[in-house]
């Protein structure tokens, strides 16, 4: 008599989204340009609203076509409402200025875009929990969307993990080519370094030089991003 077939294990049901997580979703899809997205991002319901000063939208200029994209808001991101300015920012501004980028240039191909996974700083600037990046990555890849950027640089390695979908750590992610999700567009990114790690171990501002020669290469053309060149981590 053959054998009959037997039933493998009932395969987990994805769990719902929460109510917030639901809302946070329809928000970002309904954000059709920047100024919508920034109202969206003040709608979502996290309790890093009760604890933060100011939402961190972004900064520089969205036309640039290079978008940089962070983990969260520190405290002087906080009180002056914009990203990356307090230590690690100045020198983030400072490794950009030696490849010729400038946030505040006029000239589109000299300037860039910056944002942060989270838009609220985390008390005592701790790390963001996976809930809350949960809840803000459908706002951050509508942020990549609507930007449209040719290309995108992942600052740290939570920004890299969550825009990749990638289990590996930012070791060894940075120094190649990824592509993103569809829904923010399969676009090219380039993992590196959080300039915030780097003041902490400078020697690691080695790799981070190579990491910018690298996107200097690929901005001047020199190196291609075609689909058929990017790391896919799904």
């Amino acid at each position: 008599r053959p054998a009959q077939g037997r039933r493998g294990p009932a395969l987990p049901l994805a769990a719902p989204l929460a109510p917030a997580a639901r809302n946070a979703a329809a928000l970002a899809a309904g954000a059709q340009d920047l100024a919508a997205l920034r109202e969206a991002l003040r709608e979502v319901d996290t309790p890093l609203r009760d604890t933060a000063t100011n939402l961190v939208f972004a900064d520089g200029n969205p036309a640039s076509g290079l978008m940089l994209v962070g983990e969260a808001p520190g405290a002087d991101e906080d009180r002056l409402g914009r990203p990356f300015v307090g230590q690690s920012g100045q020198l983030l501004d400072r490794m950009l200025a030696s490849i010729g980028l400038d946030r505040t240039a006029e000239d589109p191909s000299r300037a860039f875009y910056i944002t942060n996974i989270l838009p609220w700083r985390p008390p005592g600037n701790r790390t963001p929990t996976d809930a809350e990046i949960a809840l803000f990555l459908p706002l951050v890849l509508r942020h990549v969307a609507l930007v449209r950027p040719r290309h995108v640089l992942l600052l740290g390695g939570v920004s890299a993990k969550a825009l990749l979908n990638a289990r590996e750590g930012i070791t060894r992610l940075r120094g190649r080519w990824h592509a993103l999700p569809e829904e923010a567009g399969s676009l090219p990114a380039l993992p590196t370094w959080h300039p915030a790690y780097l003041l902490r171990n400078p020697a690691a501002k080695r790799d981070s030089w190579a990491d910018l020669l690298l996107l200097r290469r690929t901005l001047s053309g020199e190196v291609s991003t075609s689909p058929d060149r990017l790391t896919q981590n799904r």
